[in-house]
């Protein structure tokens, strides 16, 4: 049974990369459409198992829901035509939830609204970093240390810490998780950062080489990602429930496989501007 769980898991997990990687290399409108529907699929899920949205009830009660869904799409139709606006963006949705509470106040609690207003940050305005970062100078290399800080680190954690793990990271959120499997992660984030770039800009395409500093960019974004794993655990936590969906065979719904993923990318961002 194991055995079968872990082929879905790798199955689903190569279709997954293999969209990522096309997204990826043709960029623009492709990418573009990727980062649309995952955070439109994300956000669904986020309010969904926050209780932003409950499946049956009345409108008023999911107003949030609707607000949060409907600035998600306008979001992602400025970015389209190159109106970055996040400033913009959260502010004009903070304003509109807090409206919605106020005319809805025997209606709609205030828990509700810090996670409808959570939703509409954490998931369409870090997702689009993913874009936004493939557009920088060298984005068509820079964009895969977000992916390299996420899911490498991820799978070399996982490697390690089946290895030789023995010391709990989080208990209490991911009792699975060690200490040695974290710097296991951190350490192959690096060195496929440093791969990477010697390699595969330098080498293969003849661009500048950059190894050591993918390398840095990368061991930060591993730390990053499994702040991101852990929140994303606190919350379902805090719910009472396993996976954000089912979307994903062998690994839950679109926010369980792209937690670390929306923590990341605008730190690779930010990273790789400054250096």
């Amino acid at each position: 049974m194991k055995n079968n769980s872990f082929l879905v898991r790798t199955i689903s997990g190569i279709c997954l990369s293999a969209i990522v990687a096309i997204a990826g290399c043709f960029g623009g409108l492709f990418l573009w459409g990727f980062c649309f529907i995952v955070s439109f699929i994300g956000l669904f899920e986020l309010y969904r198992a926050t209780s932003v949205y409950e499946k049956g009830a009345d409108m008023r009660n999911n107003i949030l829901a609707l607000l949060g869904i409907i600035g998600n799409v306008v979001f992602y139709l400025l970015l389209l035509f190159d109106y970055v606006i996040i400033t913009e963006y959260i502010v004009i949705m903070f304003l509109l939830f807090m409206a919605t509470y106020v005319f809805s106040f025997s209606i709609i609690s205030i828990e509700k609204v810090a996670y409808a207003f959570l939703g509409v940050i954490y998931v369409p305005v870090f997702i689009s970093f993913i874009s936004l970062t493939r557009s920088l100078e060298n984005g068509e290399f820079i964009f895969w240390l977000i992916f390299i800080s996420s899911w490498i680190c991820d799978t070399s954690a996982y490697l390690v810490g089946c290895s030789i793990g023995k010391h709990k990271l989080a208990p209490v959120l991911s009792p699975k998780k060690s200490i040695e499997g974290a710097i296991g992660g951190i350490a192959g984030a690096a060195i496929v950062g440093f791969l990477f770039g010697y390699f595969i800009q330098y080498k293969l395409f003849g661009g500048s080489n950059y190894a050591v500093k993918y390398m840095i960019i990368c061991s930060i974004g591993a730390i990053i990602s499994q702040i991101g794993d852990l929140s994303a655990s606190g919350i379902k936590r805090n719910k009472g429930i396993k996976d954000y969906g089912t979307l994903i065979p062998g690994h839950g719904g679109i926010l369980d496989r792209f937690d670390s993923v929306i923590f990341t990318a605008p730190f690779i961002y930010f990273l790789a501007t400054f250096f």
